[in-house]
């Protein structure tokens, strides 16, 4: 390896090496460096793919043959039932930001840490992956939710090996999932050895042996998988795989195969870029936004600055979406309370109408809409010729168009009304706002990657941006909403089962080995194989593979079959507790701990939604204990296992510098040329995007209009089905649950909730916080929980939504969205019955158990 130029100890982790000049602005069309290499997806996944269906044990009945809970207990925690909010946001939100911060972190930690939350020197937010303003960041450059995720990283309270002595697995998994997040801190390594029912403490050094000694027994490196989640930093990201190549598997699966999979696999092939196209300035010009299958409100808060931004410039929003979200309805800025001049204003009035247009889509509806909406543009054409088709830019820069506008001409109107549950008028009302504007914006999020015809559906968004040549210039483009903070930049890093040869090969010549070519099991893939024991050991950094997955109980078996379990994290969540025979909890570092390594302060990176990266620097003492950084973890791993296999010092000195590692990166990957320079500028940097500049990397050179087969699931269903998704709370991120409360939706105390029409509670005899039973139907096999009341909400007849990871047991292992395999949270097939009374035989069975 050659000498790094940033290896100065006395400069690790400086921002003062960069300076400000040439700071890079969103909307800017320069060449922004080297295009990657496209990340096509192999021809054809499905035939490389296990397709076969597990029909799993009854999972109404698991929860009394296990005493170690897989899903959350049944206990109904006290429904009280409002009307739904109409404003998002506002003084209610800033109220409930300070009191998550001092209630976890403690006044002096919780007002720290959320004033260096986002900032240019500051550390990356650990929820959402919205991006950060360019040029000027507020004091408060965060939202309510952001704001719970730091206050629970900056937790002034430890879960340490006393809590672990106090507390039995079985005890532990009795608790709800709120309650294990706030128990506090992960602070030491702790190890459940087979036959114990406790964690115990372990010393770092034996825990890597173990990990060393169950990989190496291994008769194939396959037997090995390595998960990932969307919070781990780029510099740790990186080395994971590194570390999974070196060991020979490319079993990779990662949190992104369970959300924007669907994107990837419809933007790659189209685009050449399995990523948005557009930056936050593009938002702030836009004429038309439309927004589909997401909740910003809630899961992407700060999301609704930009949009207010981009209504006081006089864009149009549309919001496609089953359930209207208050964030889609009006929103009040926070921001504008610290102004004397707005303050009033928004204390008083209704804030910002965000949606000109709302069209309540049935849920799996949304490809028969776009469908419609571009029927109507093409009809429009038909009659303003030039005037609604771009044709000069699809002539130039596309390919497939004849055959795509056959297809929706085509299309019966019967089928789309059908359908979306839209009708012609109002689809016709959304053509007209489009129709005579260019730029174009359209967002989406796991509302529409996590349906049957996911993928399909975002290509018909591509059509529609192709059509309008709304792509490739200011105001214009595809924005896939990421959930998580850095599940795009881990991609970018290398954490996937399908590598890309020409990743391989670069990875391969900077390390000096032979990096494995085939491709390696996703999320539903390693579920599979762990059920059916083909897997032996499972190593998780970060996440919680058991909450966010589907069909809980299936996984829960798998995880029970393994060798040697490993879990890298932050605080205790259920997925810790359901083990295979001997475990790890390996406690590590957040975003905001300060991490101080030999050459001194480090900093890591995320990648945003936007393709920028920018820089993690933590101001919090770690609590007292054993914590580790995720990096000095993997190093430890990877020389205990490896041995002579690898370059020893390397890692050491990568773990002792971490811009050791960025040098690697700059070498390896396309974009991070000179990465410790650009990270350093206030800001960070923009990662080259072909498509922002109309430069398509497919493998024609142009952007690809698609054919797409129109498949009309919702005829199949049988009497008395209805279509279920699942959905967050506002009081969660993504598998985190910090409290049991839904504001928005005029939820508070209870999560065990289902979301039902009115007259489909009519037609079951079902009143208004009835008990009730869910079951859900695929291919034969039934899978049921118990206990749930069920709600009136405003929400398409034949649809009903409920909370993950609630209702995860009913989402069928092999129901997956087409190409990108991503199983369908929001399509499950369900019929709803009053609770049964509960037989006196399991109580006491569990009981038993128990004692």
């Amino acid at each position: 390896m050659e000498d790094s130029p940033k290896s100065d100890p006395t400069k690790a982790g400086h921002q003062q090496q960069q300076k400000a000049e040439n700071v890079p602005k969103s909307g800017e069309r320069s060449d922004q460096g080297k295009a990657p290499a496209p990340d096509h997806y192999r021809p054809d996944p499905q035939s490389m793919r296990d397709e076969s269906n597990i029909t799993p044990a009854e999972v109404a009945n698991a929860k009394y043959t296990n005493p170690i809970l897989a899903q959350p207990p049944e206990a109904l925690t006290g429904l009280t039932l409002d009307a739904p909010a109409k404003i998002a946001a506002g003084v209610t939100a800033v109220l409930k930001s300070m009191e998550f911060s001092w209630k976890e972190g403690g006044l002096d930690r919780g007002t720290r840490g959320l004033l260096k939350m986002n900032q240019k020197d500051g550390f990356d937010c650990s929820s959402c992956a919205w991006p950060d303003p360019d040029d000027h960041r507020s004091v408060a450059e965060f939202c309510e939710n952001g704001a719970k995720a730091t206050a629970s990283d900056a937790d002034d309270k430890a879960a340490g090996p006393e809590f672990f002595a106090k507390h039995s697995l079985a005890q532990l998994s009795q608790m709800t999932d709120r309650d294990q997040n706030n128990a506090g801190r992960l602070t030491h390594p702790l190890v459940k050895r087979p036959g114990d029912n406790h964690y115990s403490p372990i010393a770092w050094a034996d825990a890597f042996n173990i990990i060393a000694k169950e990989l190496n027994a291994l008769d194939s490196p396959d037997e090995a998988l390595f998960y990932t989640s969307g919070k781990v930093p780029n510099e740790p990201a990186f080395l994971f795989q590194l570390f999974a190549k070196q060991f020979g598997t490319n079993n990779l699966p990662d949190c992104s195969n369970m959300c924007h999979e669907s994107s990837g696999a419809a933007l790659s092939p189209t685009l050449g870029l399995g990523k948005g196209s557009v930056t936050l300035n593009d938002i702030h010009e836009a004429e038309v936004i439309l927004i589909i299958g997401q909740n910003p409100g809630t899961n992407h808060p700060r999301m609704l600055s930009a949009l207010q931004k981009a209504k006081k410039n006089g864009a149009k929003i549309i919001s496609i979406n089953p359930l209207l979200e208050a964030g889609l309805n009006h929103f009040k800025n926070p921001q504008d309370f610290m102004n004397p001049f707005k303050a009033l204003g928004a204390l008083l009035g209704d804030g910002t109408q965000i949606t000109d247009l709302f069209l309540q889509v049935r849920v799996d509806g949304d490809m028969a809409l776009l469908r419609g909406i571009m029927k109507h543009l093409f009809e429009a054409e038909d009659l303003n010729p030039g005037q609604v088709v771009d044709r000069p830019f699809i002539d130039k820069y596309t390919t497939g168009f004849e055959s795509f506008e056959q297809n929706i001409r085509n299309t019966p109107w019967e089928d789309i009304e059908e359908l979306s549950g839209i009708s012609r008028a109002q689809l016709l009302e959304a053509a007209n706002i489009i129709a005579p504007k260019q730029k174009i914006i359209t967002c989406w999020a796991m509302g529409v990657t996590q349906q049957r015809q996911g993928v399909q559906t975002i290509q018909e968004i591509v059509n529609l941006q192709l059509m309008k040549g709304a792509i490739g210039k200011p105001g214009a483009g595809t924005c896939p909403v990421r959930g998580h903070s850095n599940v795009q930049g881990d991609r970018t890093m290398g954490v996937w089962e399908q590598p890309t040869k020409e990743f391989q090969d670069s990875l391969g010549k900077e390390f000096n080995f032979q990096p494995p070519y085939e491709h390696g099991l996703d999320v539903v893939d390693s579920i599979k194989a762990m059920y059916k024991g083909k897997t032996k050991v499972y190593f998780g950094l970060g996440g919680n593979l058991l909450a966010a997955g589907p069909d809980t109980e299936v996984i829960a078996e798998g995880m029970r079959k393994q060798k040697l379990t490993v879990f890298v994290g932050t605080k205790l969540n259920r997925g810790h507790l359901v083990t295979g025979e001997t475990s790890l909890l390996l406690p590590c570092f957040t975003h905001a701990d300060v991490d101080m390594q030999r050459s001194g302060h480090q900093m890591t990176s995320c990648e945003n939604s936007m393709g920028v990266v920018s820089q993690n620097k933590g101001i919090l003492v770690p609590l007292p204990g054993q914590m580790m950084s995720e990096v000095a973890i993997l190093a430890g791993v990877a020389i205990a296992t490896l041995g002579e296999k690898t370059n020893i010092a390397d890692w050491v000195a990568m773990t002792e510098n971490y811009d050791v590692i960025r040098d690697h990166i700059s070498r390896v990957i396309p974009g991070f040329e000179n990465f410790n320079e650009k990270l350093r500028r206030p800001g960070g940097f923009y990662l080259p995007n072909g498509p922002r500049e109309r430069k398509f990397t497919t493998k024609n050179g142009k952007a690809n209009f698609t054919t797409t087969e129109f498949q009309k699931y919702q005829r199949e269903l049988e009497p008395g089905q209805l279509v279920m998704m699942t959905v967050r709370s506002h009081d969660q991120f993504n598998t985190t649950i910090y409290d049991y409360n839904d504001r928005y939706r005029g939820v508070t105390g209870e999560r065990r909730v289902l979301f039902m029409n009115e007259h489909d509670m009519a037609e079951r005899g079902l009143k208004s916080k009835d008990l009730i039973d869910i079951t859900s139907h695929f291919l034969g096999s039934t899978r049921t929980v118990e206990k749930f009341l069920a709600i009136p909400y405003d929400i398409p007849k034949g649809n009903v939504a409920a909370y993950f990871p609630e209702a995860n047991p009913l989402v069928p292992i092999a129901s997956v969205a087409r190409t990108s395999n991503t199983p369908t949270s929001k399509y499950v097939v369900v019929t709803v019955v009053p609770a049964h009374k509960t037989v006196g035989a399991p109580v006491e069975l569990r009981l038993a158990v128990e004692a």
